[in-house]
């Protein structure tokens, strides 16, 4: 990168609107880098992916961008995966910080707070 983009991302990194876009995104250009990796590693190209999974190149170019209105369905990224040698593995991790309080173990909230067994 070079000196000019740096200064440039960090003092766009420094406003707090920016740095909170920024770090929203972190987790899905972490995916498309994935993506992008495993694609290289098997030595394919976009439209060889695509003729593998009967679809076409600028399809390939879609899923593999950061355009948010090119959500592709976990089938899609199935044969994808499928057609790179790899597969796909889906988890849902629980976040670190606290979302919600508990009432605890066993007991429930009613209406208005009242606590009940």
């Amino acid at each position: 990168m070079s000196n000019g983009l740096k200064q440039f991302k960090r003092r766009a990194l420094a406003r707090p609107d920016v740095r909170a876009a920024y770090d929203a995104s972190a987790e899905e250009f972490a995916f498309l880098d994935e993506v992008l990796r495993a694609r290289a590693e098997s030595g394919l190209t976009q439209a060889e992916v695509a003729a593998r999974i009967g679809t076409t190149q600028s399809a390939i170019a879609r899923l593999e961008s950061a355009e948010p209105k090119h959500s592709p369905s976990i089938a899609t990224l199935q044969k994808y995966a499928k057609a790179l040698g790899y597969t796909v593995e889906l988890r849902l991790v629980k976040e670190r910080r606290p979302t919600t309080r508990s009432s605890g173990p066993g007991k429930a909230v009613g209406r208005g707070g009242a606590l009940r067994k």
